[in-house]
């Protein structure tokens, strides 16, 4: 399977969220549930843990891509991530950056990809 990788950086397709639903996995889904729980300290329940993936129109999302204003402020601009977007890395993104440094990364990488000149 190709990499997804979500507007923030996150790589959807190494996501237990995203392993959980795509295997209907419900031992994995249990054990997000309660590794969520702890690591945002919110109650998080297994029958929460169901995602097709940040960049999917449809199909079930995990609840907070709903409310992320890194993946809304991306679907407004129409690109796949913040990668293409002439003002990365702004603030949005640069203080999630704190919370997931990898992210960071892989977006670095996808923008200098971009500014390869052949």
């Amino acid at each position: 399977m190709n990499k997804i990788i979500a507007s923030c950086g996150l790589i959807c397709t190494e996501c237990s969220a995203f392993i959980a639903t795509q295997n209907n996995d419900d031992e994995l889904r249990k054990k997000t549930a309660e590794e969520w729980s702890k690591m945002f300290n919110a109650d998080i329940k297994p029958e929460d843990i169901y995602c097709v993936g940040c960049l999917a129109d449809e199909g079930t999302h995990f609840s907070h891509c709903s409310e992320c204003e890194i993946r809304k402020c991306c679907l407004e601009k129409e690109i796949t991530n913040c990668a293409f977007c002439d003002e990365f890395a702004c603030k949005k993104i640069t203080e999630f950056f704190g919370f997931v440094p990898e992210a960071k990364k892989v977006l670095e990488d996808i923008k200098n990809s971009l500014n390869i000149i052949i």
